[in-house]
């Protein structure tokens, strides 16, 4: 199995960094055998974020590799948990000791 390459995303998830964010995770994928996402400095996330990830999780399956989302910020977890995406995903969610205060 190969090591996973890391992919952190720091801007917001949003129809603004969209078509940048699509062009980066379209490289990243096609030049890993496997990738992990930290979306953890993700501020903000709107469908076409969504929507991005959904892409991004589809065009991992059609190359047959392997694409995982390893950490979440709270707004991204709340978001994927309100559209009922976690499935879909089919990732690990860790919930920090100082979120859950």
């Amino acid at each position: 199995m190969a090591t996973p390459t890391r992919l952190c995303i720091t801007e917001d998830l949003t129809i603004y960094h969209a078509m940048e964010q699509k062009q980066q995770l379209m490289n990243a994928l096609e030049a890993a055998e496997a990738l992990e996402l930290d979306l953890s400095h993700v501020a903000e996330i709107d469908t076409a974020g969504l929507q991005l990830l959904m892409l991004a999780k589809r065009e991992a399956g059609r190359l047959d590799r392997r694409m995982d989302i390893v950490a979440h910020s709270p707004t991204v977890r709340e978001t994927i948990d309100f559209c009922n995406l976690a499935g879909f995903f089919g990732d690990p969610v860790i919930i920090t000791a100082r979120e859950q205060v």
